[in-house]
């Protein structure tokens, strides 16, 4: 597959135009040739498989298998011959030997999926078959080689669970090579418009029904959703609008009619309330509210220390803007944020998550900046 080749595939299955979606595609062409373990962290429905295809679709091992494992629905008392295979005899009802996912992936790519809700006790052998490229079918007593490439996914904090030992830190290290993380979509909007024209796109032709047209206002009001379902929430209700929205054009109104009620929101149900229940309801409310407002004060509070660092602490090539050709008496705060974010930038090498973090704002709050400041 030539280079020109591969650039198409990645943007035309990794749909956005975000810097940070930029940035993925970069990360998938970087590692695809290389047999490094890269772990795909993001919440659900961000397009985590997609990327981890990707990479096998661009690797010397794209004619081989590429085997997906959600590891959070075997049964616990499955996982080893789930991933190992067993044989014939090994227990009750094993008429036959079988082979694992780690056999069936054998030359091609097996991708952990949900890696963080695998058994604790299964992580240790399958670190050890990883290592040594050797496993044992359940129930034998000869070792099977497998020549495997690992890839990884999660939407879990995998450094947490191995601080509170859910998590093996050797596993993880091992699965953790290259991290590629894929923000939620609500902090890229300007990814919604060409994911909404590609869903489009894809239900007229699948469903052969004549198109129709969304009008500025429809996008609009989709890039303000919250989609805590991310891009496989945005899929299925673009599939709903088409389906129930047939008369020419759609506008802001018809996708109203079809958005889930925001986080939090109370609708009214026709139905007697106990005064208990009532009580107990608004005192979650309440709750909910407060929550939301110390999260506000946090925010604030944190962009409030980010201005206030001091002015020595900037780098010595940093210019500020003069008045009638004399330099200020001191920087303006807008000045001191924006040469703060710049410099976070570019000691972690452009990554927004970790200059977001040696910053001690959020991702979403970094995001919201760089934009502010043209960065």
């Amino acid at each position: 597959m030539t280079s020109e080749t591969a650039n198409l595939a990645v943007r035309d299955r990794l749909i956005g135009r975000s810097d940070v979606i930029g940035e993925v595609r970069t990360l998938i062409r970087r590692v695809a040739p290389t047999k490094i373990s890269v772990l795909v962290t993001g919440a659900s429905g961000t397009g985590k498989e997609v990327v981890a295809r990707l990479i096998h679709d661009l690797s010397p091992r794209r004619d081989a298998q590429f085997v997906p494992v959600n590891c959070g629905a075997i049964p616990e008392g499955l996982f080893e011959s789930e991933m190992f295979g067993h044989e014939r005899g090994s227990f009750t009802g094993a008429d036959r030997q079988r082979k694992g996912f780690f056999e069936q992936a054998d030359g091609g790519t097996l991708f952990l999926d949900e890696v963080g809700d695998m058994p604790l006790e299964m992580q240790v052998k399958v670190l050890r078959a990883l290592e040594t490229g050797e496993y044992f079918r359940v129930g034998g007593n000869k070792s099977v080689k497998t020549d495997i490439r690992v890839l990884a996914a999660t939407n879990r904090d995998l450094r947490a669970d191995v601080e509170r030992a859910r998590f093996r830190e050797d596993l993880y290290f091992r699965l953790r090579a290259v991290e590629i993380n894929i923000p939620p979509l609500r902090e890229r909007p300007e990814d919604i418009p060409p994911l909404v024209e590609q869903f489009a796109d894809d239900f007229f032709r699948e469903n052969k029904i004549e198109r129709v047209r969304l009008l500025p206002s429809a996008m609009d009001t989709l890039q303000q959703a919250e989609w805590r379902g991310n891009v496989r929430e945005l899929k299925n209700f673009i599939g709903t609008l088409l389906t129930l929205e047939r008369d020419e054009p759609i506008d802001d109104r018809s996708i109203r009619r079809h958005l889930p009620a925001p986080t939090g929101s109370h609708l009214p149900v026709l139905a007697p309330v106990q005064r208990g229940t009532l009580d107990n309801e608004m005192i979650l409310q309440q709750l909910i509210d407060i929550r939301r407002d110390i999260q506000q004060m946090k925010e604030t509070f944190t962009e409030l220390l980010l201005l206030g660092r001091r002015h020595e602490e900037l780098p010595e090539r940093v210019h500020y803007t003069t008045v009638d050709g004399e330099p200020p008496l001191r920087p303006t705060l807008e000045e001191v944020e924006r040469d703060q974010i710049r410099q976070a930038l570019i000691e972690q090498n452009g990554n927004r998550r970790k200059a977001a973090e040696i910053l001690g704002i959020g991702e979403r709050t970094l995001y919201r900046k760089i934009k502010e400041y043209n960065l």
